[in-house]
């Protein structure tokens, strides 16, 4: 009889895997403990082997494509049997999740069309909310410049906005009439949302603002000419200066101008009070910069000096320092989240903003433990780094304070009676943590050994789930990477992180004398649900006196 093979679940926190390779075909004959495929967890790609036996009937997942825990993966059985009922049988929840996050797009997507309107004869055009800086994602108006019925130009400024960095103005780059304002002022609008419809005279809106809350996105190659920060032309506005007028010939910041018209300016080197606006009030827009030229300003200095010799000598034209230009290319590439790093984000992400972190610096004296390293090198059977030496100095002091050795368990909180001590490792696609186990109880270089081998099998993504799963503690080094010291978020369930910095050869105080010393700092993270400050801060005192007299540890 047909059987189904589904996605197994390989580790604690896995919720999907990819199929990274199949080892067998359709029509192969399958045997219990066959390796039929390699499967990437979170954690690392691991061979799956059948339980089954008999026939590769069908294959239902393609080698790199993600499925959720328990969804069909492959079917065995006789040669030849019918196995279509296996195929159609109800989906598994994870599976119809999955199914209902790649539906629901679609479906907007078809709400949306079904809802869009005609309105390719409406003589008006939308104004909508532009994004005027990054991380903007509304607009305040904070003011309107004109109300409906005004006649309005290509470069006046409809409103001023308010956004999350500045006011900055708003430029419609619409000629018409003012037909419609969306909102009062000091009300706050989304990006892409709409602020106003321009327009002749007399046009009904009313479809042209049904279509315009259905189809924002079909919006968006008219606003690349209707809105600042979508023109080629027109970089997003400065910071909103006063626009009163001053008599002031060498300050220019307070001329009536629009913010295109002062960038232009700016970039020019031009003066903004030898020019002519020809907008309404005298105001300089766009055109009236890019007109200018230099001299005209020449001409009226010198007919200012003809007419009366008492008139001051005009001051030499000093000319604006150029700017070497240089243009760059913004590039950079994607590729998908893998399910090392999913696990990551999500586990890291559910410890950070569930436990209540807070930490504990000390700084430890390191003479004695180079010296007794240098002397247990000589005759260990492994070379032992300053690594197993925090590693196996943490286990003896858990067990001076079991309190730092627990976890929070919802409604009780776990008190661990032996030490598995869990050593961050970074590899190529993130992060893993295998775990020492009853490290209390075993020699240097036995955990010197046993990490070693950690460290090999998680490079080559071979590590098990026995070995990543039942850490009490854990223990983070960047010293190697000469990182001084740094905190980290806790590996949940645990209580508790370790820190540990490089080993830092600095001037220290002994005996009244500032003499050469090698000190290591250390932070120890705590979860505040189980460990308060003198607990952790009595932990950490305890690790000093240890490894600071490492002759304790060989005791």
């Amino acid at each position: 009889m047909a059987e189904a093979i589904k996605m197994p679940k390989m580790s604690d926190t896995m919720t999907e895997g990819v199929l990274a390779k199949w080892h067998k075909k359709v029509g192969d004959l399958v045997k219990a403990g066959d390796v039929v495929a390699e499967i990437e967890t979170d954690k690392a790609t691991m061979d799956f082997e059948s339980f089954q036996e008999g026939t590769l009937l069908h294959i239902g997942v393609e080698e790199g494509k993600a499925v959720p825990v328990d969804s069909l993966i492959a079917i065995i059985g006789e040669k030849g049997e019918d196995f279509s009922a296996i195929i159609n049988e109800p989906k598994s929840e994870a599976a119809v999740e999955e199914s209902k996050k790649e539906e629901a797009p679609k479906q907007e997507a078809q709400k949306e069309e079904k809802e869009a309107v005609d309105t390719s004869k409406i003589e008006a055009t939308i104004i909508r909310m532009p994004a005027l800086s990054d991380t903007m994602s509304e607009g305040v108006i904070n003011k309107w410049n004109f109300k409906v019925g005004d006649k309005i130009k290509a470069d006046d400024s409809l409103a001023d906005v308010e956004t999350d960095k500045a006011t900055m103005e708003v430029v419609g780059y619409e000629e018409g009439t003012l037909l419609y304002l969306a909102c009062k002022e000091g009300e706050a609008v989304p990006v892409n949302g709409i602020i106003a419809i321009v327009g002749k005279e007399g046009t009904d809106i009313t479809p042209l603002l049904a279509d315009g809350q259905a189809s924002a996105k079909k919006e968006e190659s008219k606003e690349e000419v209707k809105t600042a920060s979508a023109t080629p032309d027109a970089a997003p506005a400065p910071v909103k200066e006063d626009v009163k007028e001053t008599s002031s010939s060498a300050d220019d910041s307070r001329v009536k101008a629009s913010p295109l018209a002062k960038k232009l300016a700016e970039d020019k080197g031009i003066n903004l009070n030898d020019i002519k606006g020809s907008a309404e009030g005298g105001r300089i827009v766009k055109k009236d910069v890019e007109g200018y030229t230099p001299a005209a300003k020449q001409e009226s200095a010198q007919s200012a000096a003809s007419a009366g010799s008492d008139a001051p000598p005009s001051k030499p034209t000093v000319p604006a320092p150029v700017i070497p230009q240089f243009v760059g290319e913004e590039r950079f590439t994607e590729k998908p989240v893998s399910q090392m790093r999913k696990a990551i984000t999500r586990s890291l992400s559910e410890s950070l903003f569930t436990a209540p972190h807070f930490y504990l610096n000390i700084t430890v004296d390191m003479e004695g433990a180079m010296a007794a390293r240098t002397q247990i090198n000589t005759v260990a059977p492994v070379k032992v780094s300053f690594n197993d030496m925090v590693i196996k100095a943490v286990a003896v002091a858990l067990k001076q304070h079991p309190a730092v050795n627990s976890s929070f368990r919802g409604d009780k909180i776990r008190f661990n009676e032996h030490t598995n001590i869990g050593v961050a490792m970074a590899i190529e696609d993130g992060l893993l943590v295998p775990v020492v186990r009853f490290a209390d109880g075993k020699s240097l270089s036995h955990i010197s050994a046993e990490v070693k081998d950690f460290a090999q099998k998680a490079k080559a993504k071979k590590l098990q789930p026995k070995d990543w799963e039942g850490s009490t503690f854990t223990v983070s080094n960047l010293g190697m990477f000469g990182i001084d010291e740094f905190t980290s978020i806790i590996n949940a369930p645990d209580g508790a992180i370790l820190s540990v910095g490089a080993i830092q050869n600095v001037p220290v105080v002994k005996n009244g004398a500032v003499v050469p010393g090698n000190i290591m700092k250390l932070s120890l993270g705590c979860d505040h649900r189980v460990i308060d400050g003198a607990t952790g801060a009595k932990f950490l005192q305890t690790l000093k006196a240890l490894l600071e007299a490492p002759i304790t540890l060989l005791a």
